[in-house]
């Protein structure tokens, strides 16, 4: 009897140090998202009475990000936010954003925003995609990339479609057809989709909110061959109840294959839902479990 209390006092230990570990990293990120400006590691591992290295463990083990990462993710949407709004100038949206220099955010305004933030601004007035459409066993293809890397990876039956699909994602940007060096890069996709096991890792514009980062990077740290669930993933960045939003960001992906979306499945093992289609997602996964 005193062998069953030991291990439900070791249950409870393990669940009351789990959920204090939580509280801590969400009073980091609510320091995070209400600090002028980005504290530093130190400063947040101090708060929640750890050591730097420790707290940079536990934050990525319960968010799925580095605090720097999510920081910048935050600012990011704070940005993306104030710019969508009408009033202010760009220089305002910066500050109320949390960049404590102008000067400093340009030098990185590619990499929060994939763009300058005046064409952000303007809905992508001036930023230029190339992009290409190709043909792969799975049916056509379209491969999209920005000055960040690639920023769309769209499977269908209809190339025409696609290439709609893309102008709805960047409604005013420069759409520029590919030349035979992109071709080369849509070439090495569909060799991806053909033989998995060759491996593919490409620099990504992935633009998202917080909440959608954390899922798509779990999902990239999915081996080839293997799947999880929903309700993994949802644990796994530190959302447990969070199983319908973790659905509903991989359904909002559009970079198929290099953020591996259809590497997710339900609970029981079946199937669900794929933004192109479950028959494109099976034989996706019946492809790697062959590598």
């Amino acid at each position: 009897m005193n062998g069953w209390n030991d291990v439900m006092n070791t249950v409870t230990i393990h669940t009351a140090a789990t959920d204090r570990r939580t509280a801590l990293v969400a009073q980091a990120c609510r320091l995070i998202e209400t600090s002028e400006a980005a504290p530093t590691l130190d400063e947040l591992a101090a708060q929640a009475g750890m050591s730097p290295f420790h707290f940079h463990r536990v934050f990525k083990a319960e968010t799925g990000l580095t605090p720097k990462a999510y920081a910048t993710a935050y600012r990011a949407r704070k940005l993306r936010e104030e710019l969508n709004a009408a009033d202010g100038t760009v220089t305002d949206a910066i500050y109320e954003a949390g960049f404590n220099s102008s000067s400093r955010f340009y030098e990185t305004s590619e990499q929060v925003l994939g763009m300058r933030a005046k064409e952000y601004r303007a809905g992508g007035v001036g930023a230029e995609i190339r992009f290409a459409v190709g043909q792969s066993s799975l049916g056509a293809i379209l491969v999209a990339q920005s000055r960040r890397g690639i920023c769309a990876i769209l499977l269908g039956d209809d190339p025409d479609r696609l290439v709609r699909d893309l102008q709805d994602q960047f409604p005013k940007a420069m759409l520029i057809g590919g030349d035979g060096d992109f071709e080369q890069l849509v070439a090495r996709i569909v060799g991806f989709i053909e033989a998995p096991g060759i491996g593919l890792n490409l620099p990504l514009d992935v633009r998202g909110t917080v909440f959608q980062q954390r899922v798509w990077q779990a999902l990239r740290e999915i081996p080839p061959g293997q799947t999880v669930s929903y309700t993994e993933i949802a644990e796994r960045i530190g959302a447990p109840k969070a199983v319908r939003a973790v659905a509903q960001a991989c359904a909002a992906n559009h970079i198929a294959v290099a953020i591996p979306c259809h590497r997710v499945v339900r609970r029981d093992g079946n199937l669900s839902g794929y933004r192109w289609g479950v028959d494109r997602k099976r034989e996706l996964l019946r492809r790697e479990s062959k590598e």
